[in-house]
């Protein structure tokens, strides 16, 4: 990377910089598309920001010139955890140009990030659970019987093997479960691999959607098509989520992503290792896994006060 990066301030200035990191992110880092394109930017705005500032220079920035900018954002109504994700961004770019010997990104130290609201997540009860992944909830006649079994093999993969909505939605029909199998080898963020247990009611809802769809199960193809072919849109999903919640009288936390944490509560109350659910998970730290502790305290306080006579 050229020094000529860094001769004028602004985003014109140091595109090759941005351009070289963001390289980076995606080459060694194994960065999700999503998260560069956020980090990309969520980096243009700041030097645009800088661009404004008359003493601002990004190769000697000082701490004011990142107080101002996050000030600046938080004017405009950015939240806490959106200004978390920027100054993220912003330290893992001065950190890489540091290393490179273009900039001394010492500021960072006297930086603190803005305080997050601590919230939990919110699983559903086991016997909703089981309802929003059973295709009769939903035979209401509007929909042909393999969208609904198609549906109901998407969400079994959530509440059963705990993925992210677009890890089951990115599966090809080579990955699917055959009789011999009871894994499944998943790509989860930054393409990072794991295997999954796949229980035997998973692979009944999977083997059900299979035998009614009527597009090919060709190898390489994706597993779960929309209604014309194509590779299914998670908004569909999220969609027939949002009208079970209305029959099921669930609350409007009840979503697909609501199914991945309820995997992950009910597996913590049974007895199981927080060590393997964050594997199970595909969390990259031990300590994202650990909210479900909390979790499952709130619930065992929430069953004590409601029966516990002195309560």
């Amino acid at each position: 990377m050229s020094t000529e990066a860094f001769d004028h301030n602004g985003l014109s200035g140091h595109a090759t910089a941005l351009m070289s990191w963001l390289r980076h992110l995606a080459g060694e880092r194994r960065v999700s598309p999503k998260t560069l394109e956020a980090y990309g930017r969520d980096i243009r705005q700041f030097l645009s920001f800088l661009a404004t500032q008359p003493d601002a220079d990004l190769s000697r920035l000082k701490a004011a010139d990142l107080r101002a900018f996050m000030a600046a954002r938080r004017a405009i109504g950015i939240g806490s955890r959106s200004l978390m994700r920027q100054l993220a961004a912003i330290r893992s770019f001065l950190r890489y140009l540091e290393q490179e010997g273009h900039v001394d990104a010492s500021a960072l130290a006297l930086i603190r990030g803005p305080k997050l609201s601590k919230s939990l997540p919110k699983p559903i009860s086991a016997p909703n659970a089981r309802q929003m992944i059973a295709v009769e909830t939903r035979m209401d006649g509007h929909q042909d019987t393999w969208i609904l079994a198609r549906d109901a093999a998407v969400l079994s993969l959530l509440y059963g093997c705990g993925l992210r909505i677009s890890e089951a939605l990115s599966l090809t029909m080579e990955q699917i479960p055959h009789s011999a199998q009871d894994s499944l080898r998943v790509t989860g963020k930054g393409q990072k691999t794991r295997m999954v247990p796949v229980i035997p009611a998973v692979k009944a809802a999977i083997d059900h959607y299979l035998a009614l769809c009527p597009y090919a199960c060709e190898r390489g193809s994706p597993l779960f098509r929309g209604a014309r072919g194509g590779p299914l849109n998670p908004r569909l999903i999220q969609k027939a989520v949002e009208q079970m919640r209305g029959s099921l009288g669930l609350p409007d936390s009840a979503t697909p992503h609501a199914l991945r944490h309820s995997f992950a509560t009910h597996l913590l109350a049974r007895g199981g290792d927080l060590r393997a659910i964050q594997e199970l998970l595909g969390h990259a730290s031990l300590s994202t896994t650990q909210i479900y502790t909390e979790v499952d305290q709130a619930r065992l306080l929430s069953v004590f006060d409601s029966t516990h006579p002195r309560a």
